[in-house]
């Protein structure tokens, strides 16, 4: 049986009152994908039991009242000094990895998946973050494999040759997104992969206590627009305070660079050992059945 690609680049999954609940290893663990969960003292002992001693990075700090920037910012840290040059990371509370497959959204091995993605990301040079889209935003008739100088959250491959950090206490996705952009680098949002994270506040755990309670949304949309007075508005939608981006992000206007060492001509369609299988007893769509009958 041939092996699995899998990332080439680490995995962290930093994590808070969850280790009950920690969907992000569980599915990382069933792919047979290496990952480190990071987290803080006093929870070491909770996590190592459910997860393995091995797979648990304990921070040096606990309860700094700033969500998970800290931890974000550690982690970059220990990822360059490992002698990496980009790290994953991605956010515990995400069920599992999906593939835009001929209009449908097919459950995926996340380990070929992350692969594809570095190997994307790899091939250009001004790339600062990229990762999955959000499979809630792709739609089975999404037309496009990834968008460019974008909102990249929850699953990011981020550069460690990039001086920019997370900061400030809410909002840390977005403010590192607009930093990157604002310095002429890229984001990519892959379309063709894409994570499925459960919505936020839909579990215990997490920033939910210190961030998102009373007026915790209002505070965090003004914030960031406070940090980008001519970038970020502050709306109501979805019927709640938040943050928007002028424009929709399409001020952000970089080209994607691509390497001159490789020979773009011979690259050629690459699947990546990906086939489409039957893992249920009973198929009751009637597309996905036709998928997998014209696959086998």
């Amino acid at each position: 049986m041939t092996k699995r690609l899998r990332p080439r680049y680490p995995i962290y999954v930093p994590s808070k009152g969850r280790a009950n609940a920690c969907l992000t290893a569980r599915f990382l663990d069933a792919d047979n994908v290496d990952f480190h969960i990071v987290v803080e003292p006093q929870e070491h002992d909770d996590y190592a039991s459910r997860f393995g001693e091995d797979r648990i990075l304990t921070l040096p700090f606990s309860n700094l009242g700033q969500g998970s920037i800290p931890a974000r910012n550690w982690i970059r840290e220990h990822s360059i000094e490992a002698g990496h040059k980009r790290h994953w990371q991605i956010d515990d509370n995400c069920r599992g990895v999906r593939r835009l497959y001929k209009g449908k959204r097919i459950p995926c091995d996340s380990g070929i998946a992350l692969r594809c993605v570095e190997d994307f990301t790899d091939r250009y040079t001004n790339i600062g973050i990229s990762g999955m889209n959000y499979q809630m935003f792709v739609l089975n008739d999404t037309p496009t494999p990834f968008y460019l100088n974008c909102h990249v959250y929850s699953c990011s491959l981020v550069s460690n040759e990039m001086p920019h950090k997370w900061r400030g206490r809410y909002n840390e996705d977005t403010d590192l997104c607009l930093q990157v952009l604002s310095a002429g680098l890229c984001t990519v949002a892959l379309n063709v992969f894409m994570i499925d994270k459960m919505t936020t506040m839909k579990m215990k755990g997490g920033n939910s206590d210190e961030l998102y309670q009373g007026d915790g949304r209002a505070v965090m949309a003004r914030s960031l627009e406070r940090a980008w007075p001519y970038i970020v508005e502050t709306k109501r939608r979805f019927n709640r305070p938040q943050h928007v981006v002028r424009n929709n992000w399409k001020g952000f206007d970089t080209k994607l660079e691509r390497r001159t060492d490789i020979d773009w001509d011979a690259l050629g369609k690459d699947e990546y050992g990906l086939k489409l299988v039957q893992v249920k007893d009973e198929i009751r769509s009637a597309e996905i059945r036709k998928l997998l009958d014209d696959a086998t």
